[in-house]
C-alpha cells in the first residue's frame, strides 16, 4: 500500500514537471498549481528595472505568478540607473534578472565581466515563444563570441511614422491639393517648394506678423537635418564599393545643402531655424503664420487648433513625404528605426533558477503574456470577441482620463518587459495606451510614411572605442562636418556653396577621416559576419 502511495506521488510529481516543460502557447511555463494537496509556493526572483519601481502585486503581476510560478522583486535606483548597476556589477550584488539599457557601455560592461549567463542553449531548449517571436533578432544581437547574453525590449521595427514633412491641410485644399492630401499621397520637392512660394505671395502676413512658410525646433536638429536627408534616400553612411563613410560623401548631401540654401535664401525657412528653442517653435506653429515645419508629427500645435477651431476642424498639420528629383517615395528614409529596441534582459549569474527564469520569459514574450503586459487582465481591462481583442469602453474611458492611474491600478502597461513592436496576430496594437485610438492625423500619417521604415541596427556603434585618439579624431571631423554644414546653408549663392564643400572634404582628408571610414568599415564586416554566422546556426 505504500508503495503504491509512493508511486501515485512520483506520477504527480512526473506529471507536474512535464507539464511546467511542455512547448506552446499557454504550457511553456508553469502554473502555481498544487503539490501533495497544498498549493505550491512560487519563486521569487528579484529583478532590477531601470525604468519602474512599484511592487509586484497589482492584477498583472498576481495573473503572470499565477501563470508561471514566479513572483518578482522589483529592485529600483532612487538615482542614476546605470551608476547602481555598475555598482551591483563591482560588489557582486547582481540580482537574478536585469533589465539595462543595450544602448550604453554598461551592458557591454555585464557581459565582458561574465556577469550574464549565455541564453542560447535555455532558449532552444525552453523557450519556443522567443525563438518564433524574436527571429533575426537574435542574431542581430549576439555578442563577439557569437552567443546571446540578454533578450531585446521594444524589438522589431516599429511600423509608426517617425519623421515628415508636415503642412497644414487647409491650406493644401486651398492651394488645389487636397484630394491628393487626404489620400496620403507625397509630393515633389518642386512641388513642396511651389507650395511654400504661394504660401508666402498670398500670406505675406497673418494677424499683423511676418508668415513663416516653413519652421522648425533647433532643440531637435538631429531629427530635421535627417528629415531633410529623408528626401534624398539618405541613411547613416555613404556606402559605396563595400566601404562605409561619412555621409557628406554622398552626391546627394551637396544637393540637399543646396535645397536647404534655397529655402534660406529666398525667406521661405524662418530665419531663426537654427535656434528656435521649442517654446519658441511651439508659439510660432500655434499662431497660424506657419504652413510647413520637418520632424515629428506636431501634437502640441493640432491640439490647440483643434481646441481653438473644433475636433474636425482642417486647420492641422499633417505628415507627408517630400520627394527629391530622382527619388522613388519608396525610397525616402524618413523612418530610421532599430530592430533591436531600447533594453536588454538578461539572466545574471546569481540566478539560481535559470530554467524557470527563461520560462517565465518565454511566456512575457508570447502572444498571450503580451497582451497580459500590455493591455492588462482579460475580463477586467478587455475581452476576446470573435478572435479578437477588444477593450472595454471603461478601459478607453480611464486611459483617456488619465493612463497612468489606470496603469498602477490595472497593472496594464506597468511593466514593458519583452515588448514587441507591431501588431498582435488578430491585428490590434500591442500598445493600448498609445496605439489604439488614434487621431486623424496619426491614422492618415500611417498611410502617408508608409514604406520609409529602415533598420539603423546594424549601423549602430561601428565608431573607435570611446576615449582613443581615433575616437578623438572621429568626433573633430564631426565637428567641421556640423560647422560647414550651418556655412553652407547660410551661403550667399549656390556657387559659394560648391567652394565651401570642396573645402570641407579637404579639412577631412587632413584629419584622417579615411582612417575613421576603416574602422567604421571594419566593424561593420566583422557585425556582418557575426549577424551570418547566427543565422546559419
Amino acid at each position: 500500500m505504500r508503495k503504491r502511495i509512493v508511486m501515485a506521488a512520483l506520477l504527480a510529481c512526473t506529471m507536474l514537471m512535464s507539464a511546467c516543460s511542455t512547448g506552446g502557447k499557454n504550457e511553456n511555463v508553469p502554473k502555481g498549481g498544487e503539490e501533495n494537496g497544498t498549493t505550491k509556493k512560487p519563486i521569487t526572483l528579484t529583478l532590477f528595472d531601470k525604468n519602474v519601481g512599484d511592487p509586484f502585486t497589482n492584477p498583472v503581476a498576481k495573473e503572470i505568478t499565477e501563470r508561471t510560478g514566479v513572483f518578482i522583486e522589483i529592485q529600483q535606483p532612487t538615482g542614476n540607473p546605470d551608476e547602481k548597476l555598475n555598482l551591483m556589477l563591482v560588489s557582486g550584488d547582481l540580482p537574478d534578472i536585469a533589465v539595462i539599457d543595450r544602448r550604453e557601455a554598461t551592458m557591454n560592461k555585464y557581459i565582458a565581466g561574465k556577469a550574464l549567463i549565455p541564453l542560447n542553449d535555455l532558449i532552444d531548449e525552453h523557450a519556443p515563444n522567443i525563438k518564433a517571436r524574436y527571429g533575426d533578432v537574435l542574431s542581430k544581437s549576439v555578442y563577439e563570441d557569437g552567443k546571446n547574453y540578454y533578450l531585446n525590449n521594444w524589438y522589431g521595427l516599429d511600423p509608426d511614422p517617425n519623421w515628415a514633412i508636415n503642412m497644414r491641410m487647409d491650406i493644401l485644399e486651398e492651394f488645389g491639393y487636397g484630394e491628393r492630401a487626404l489620400a496620403g499621397d507625397s509630393f515633389t520637392q518642386d512641388e513642396f517648394l511651389d507650395l511654400l512660394r504661394k504660401f508666402k505671395a498670398k500670406y505675406p502676413t497673418v494677424d499683423g506678423n511676418p508668415s513663416i512658410p516653413m519652421t522648425v525646433n533647433a532643440d531637435h536638429m538631429p531629427t530635421i537635418i535627417g528629415s531633410f536627408k529623408a528626401m534624398y534616400g539618405m541613411k547613416t553612411y555613404y556606402e559605396k564599393d563595400g566601404r562605409l563613410e561619412f555621409i557628406v560623401r554622398d552626391p546627394r548631401y551637396l544637393e540637399m545643402i543646396k535645397f536647404i540654401n534655397t529655402l534660406y535664401s529666398e525667406g521661405l525657412l524662418d530665419r531663426e531655424w537654427g535656434i528656435n528653442k521649442a517654446q519658441n517653435y511651439e508659439q510660432k506653429t500655434v499662431s497660424g503664420r506657419v504652413f510647413a515645419t520637418a520632424g515629428g508629427i506636431v501634437n502640441d500645435a493640432n491640439t490647440a487648433f483643434r481646441a481653438q477651431h473644433g475636433e474636425d476642424t482642417n486647420q492641422l498639420f499633417y505628415g507627408f513625404k517630400v520627394t527629391a528629383p530622382g527619388v522613388d517615395p519608396a525610397e525616402t528614409t524618413f523612418g530610421p528605426r532599430s530592430s533591436l529596441g531600447w533594453d536588454g534582459i538578461g539572466i545574471t549569474v546569481a540566478n539560481e533558477h535559470p530554467v524557470e527564469t527563461i520560462k517565465f520569459l518565454d511566456f512575457l514574450a508570447s502572444e498571450e503574456g503580451q497582451y497580459l503586459l500590455m493591455w492588462g487582465k482579460e475580463g477586467m481591462n478587455w475581452n476576446m470577441e470573435n478572435g479578437v481583442h477588444v477593450p472595454t469602453q471603461e478601459a478607453l474611458d480611464s486611459i483617456r482620463a488619465d493612463w497612468q492611474e489606470f496603469s498602477k491600478t490595472t497593472g496594464a502597461r506597468k511593466w514593458t518587459w519583452m515588448v514587441r513592436n507591431g501588431l498582435g496576430e488578430d491585428g490590434t496594437p500591442y500598445d493600448l495606451m498609445f496605439r489604439y485610438n488614434r487621431d486623424h492625423v496619426n491614422e492618415h500619417a500611417l498611410k502617408s510614411m508608409e514604406g520609409s521604415t529602415w533598420d539603423t541596427a546594424l549601423y549602430d556603434d561601428l565608431g573607435p572605442k570611446g576615449g582613443s585618439p581615433d575616437a578623438l579624431s572621429e568626433q573633430k571631423i564631426k565637428d567641421i562636418i556640423d560647422n560647414s554644414f550651418s556655412s553652407m546653408v547660410y551661403a550667399n549663392s549656390q556657387g559659394e556653396i560648391d567652394g565651401m564643400y570642396a573645402k570641407m572634404i579637404a579639412e577631412l582628408e587632413a584629419n584622417n577621416a579615411v582612417k575613421i571610414e576603416d574602422i567604421y568599415t571594419a566593424n561593420y564586416k566583422v557585425r556582418m559576419d557575426l549577424y551570418n554566422a547566427a543565422e546559419k546556426k
